[in-house]
């Protein structure tokens, strides 16, 4: 079997779907999605084109050596984000050809079903609530909220009302959904250090499941040294890149539950070295995924086959991209049975749906400043 095509496809709300064709008629599935960069993305896998044309799509490592280090300049978004679609791609081929699920090339199942969480969101803290509840009655066992909604962007030093702000909207969702559900708080990466261990002690007595990105995920002297102030975990991982990237994160115990995004991170086969890494620290996985149903089954053939599995973020199951959506039972997805990535595409609906992203505007503080978002 050979490479003869890379189609692309970029398809709103913001996702780049890759199609690896074969001179067998398989056709492998990725999604090399970069949030606000679709066009480049698409440009990085025309150039992966060269290489890949002609060649055996079942020799997935070598294909990832090859693209990683004859790029010379490692790394980053762009390159690790393509490399990423592709390496599902070939996953995928790799299983259709063999007539098996991913996770049985990755020596099996160690479970049968895959614990996934939601997002809950509310512009007040009643608003929180009420989705949260909403969600909790859909059968999820874990949600996540961002810390946002307060009246203004948080400033580098924070007053006690703000911080009254956003511990007001945890106690809500907390009250809404019992002690029984697992929430998670992310940061965003948008709080400095200063205020941020102001909201870490705030929001204690609520018991969130992790922190995600308590400060910029490159700082992590500091986000460790955060860490170590709270028994409440720390996760971190969705713009980290490749096994090289997560390892000071590891050495520091700046967070123990990881989130890589295996469309960014460098797909299922680094993402797998990068859960065994955190094995070895006692440190767990929760994929980052707030992107498209082909990522979302490229992380369940993952979560499938590692043993130190947390919890998968998801925001599409598939409607209107699948032929299949996948479905929500009591909190869990149950594992995907088909071969490849176990999914197949509705070309007539994603056809509907093919043209520019949405981009983000940016923010702005009150003085017109540029800040995180």
């Amino acid at each position: 079997m050979r490479i003869t095509q890379l189609e692309t496809v970029i398809v709103q709300p913001r996702w780049v779907i890759l199609k690896i064709h074969t001179d067998e008629g398989l056709v492998g599935i990725g999604e090399p999605t970069l949030e606000n960069r679709a066009r480049t993305i698409v440009t990085a896998i025309r150039e992966l084109e060269p290489y890949l044309i002609g060649k055996d799509p079942t020799r997935v490592g070598h294909h990832w050596q090859a693209i990683y280090k004859h790029a010379f300049y490692r790394g980053g978004p762009l390159l690790t984000s393509a490399l990423s679609g592709v390496d599902q791609a070939l996953w995928d081929l790799a299983g259709k050809a063999a007539g098996l699920p991913v996770y049985k090339l990755l020596g099996g199942p160690l479970r049968d079903r895959i614990r996934v969480y939601a997002h809950a969101r509310g512009d007040t803290p009643d608003a929180l609530a009420e989705h949260g509840r909403s969600l909790v009655a859909q059968g999820f066992t874990a949600l996540k909220t961002v810390m946002r909604g307060g009246p203004r962007p948080p400033r580098i030093v924070e007053t006690p009302a703000w911080i009254g702000a956003m511990e007001a909207r945890m106690a809500a969702l907390r009250a809404a959904v019992g002690d029984d559900i697992d929430i998670g708080v992310d940061f965003h990466g948008a709080i400095s250090p200063q205020t941020a261990g102001l909201l870490i002690k705030a929001l204690e007595p609520y018991q969130p499941m992790f922190y995600e990105e308590v400060v910029q995920c490159q700082n992590v002297e500091v986000m460790a040294d955060l860490a170590a102030k709270t028994h409440i975990p720390f996760a971190t991982g969705e713009r980290i890149y490749t096994k090289w990237g997560f390892r000071e994160i590891l050495e520091k115990g700046a967070a123990s539950i990881l989130q890589p995004d295996l469309s960014h991170a460098g797909g299922i086969s680094e993402g797998r070295i990068i859960a065994g890494q955190a094995e070895a620290y006692y440190a767990a996985i929760a994929p980052h995924c707030p992107l498209g149903p082909v990522s979302l089954a490229a992380c369940l053939q993952l979560d499938a086959a590692i043993p130190n599995f947390l919890c998968q973020e998801q925001v599409t199951l598939g409607e209107g991209y699948l032929k299949t959506p996948f479905v929500v039972q009591d909190g869990y997805i149950p594992l995907p049975t088909g071969p490849g990535l176990g999914i197949e595409l509705d070309d007539d609906a994603i056809a509907q749906r093919i043209g520019m992203p949405a981009v983000h505007p940016g923010l702005y503080d009150a003085d017109g400043a540029a800040i995180d978002h």
